[in-house]
């Protein structure tokens, strides 16, 4: 009877908490929603007495990736506006792919046909010389091998989309320049000095890196071809 209810207030508060994920507006938001989901479907786990899977999603999904996606939303300073703006014009393209996903998971579902003998399974005695742990890995990595892989590979490909989307080249960032490293020599970079004892950074003037050269100034009427009146005083004010 505990386990009942315990059973239904954990899937209520786990579908409301999926729902706000998608509908909040602010991304801060919806990762909390996500890691309080994260928590319920743990207990579920607990009430289903898979103790190895509520532990994982726990450790790995609660501590790692929901905490990951927290500091890269709080620390990317991702532009959600900006990319909200293409919204009406992908609408069409996202609506026909959802369609086409609907139709096959409803495909899938009608065709759902449950085993003769899957309702007696679970009154079925658990196996004592067999682990949780043991019995996951020999269904993932012996039965669904190929399904596991295939679950990898479109976790790659979100990965690489969901870095595509927030990468910005901003101008202000510094570019590697491999042909001003190679024609680099020492003198560019080191220097010796004479430095006395008990001298401060600050008051022997040391710089790191070196500073550059100061440019030429360009002469004021242009060109400074008029031979020796080319050459100016500087101007006193």
């Amino acid at each position: 009877m505990i386990a009942s209810i315990a059973f239904y207030i954990f899937a209520a508060i786990l579908l409301v908490s999926a729902a706000l994920v998608v509908t909040a507006r602010n991304p801060v938001h919806s990762v909390l929603w996500l890691i309080l989901g994260f928590f319920n479907a743990a207990a579920l786990f607990l009430i289903a007495g898979a103790e190895f899977l509520a532990m994982i999603l726990v450790i790995v999904y609660v501590g790692a990736v929901a905490v990951l996606f927290l500091f890269v939303v709080m620390m990317l300073d991702v532009n959600f506006s900006e990319l909200r703006d293409g919204y009406q014009r992908y609408l069409p393209i996202g609506a026909t792919i959802g369609a086409v996903l609907f139709i096959e998971l409803m495909i899938v579902l009608g065709g759902w046909k449950l085993a003769p003998g899957a309702a007696t399974l679970r009154l079925s005695p658990t196996p004592a010389n067999v682990q949780n742990t043991a019995a996951i890995g020999k269904l993932l990595y012996t039965d669904y091998i190929f399904l596991f892989q295939a679950a990898g590979l479109v976790l790659l490909v979100a990965m690489i989309g969901a870095i595509v989307l927030t990468l910005r080249d901003k101008q202000t960032s510094r570019h590697q320049v491999i042909a001003a490293q190679i024609a680099r020599t020492p003198g560019d970079t080191l220097e010796m000095m004479d430095v006395a004892i008990g001298a401060r950074m600050k008051d022997v003037g040391y710089l790191r890196p070196k500073p550059p050269e100061p440019e030429p100034a360009e002469d004021a009427h242009g060109g400074g071809g008029h031979g020796h009146g080319a050459h100016h005083a500087p101007e006193v004010r």
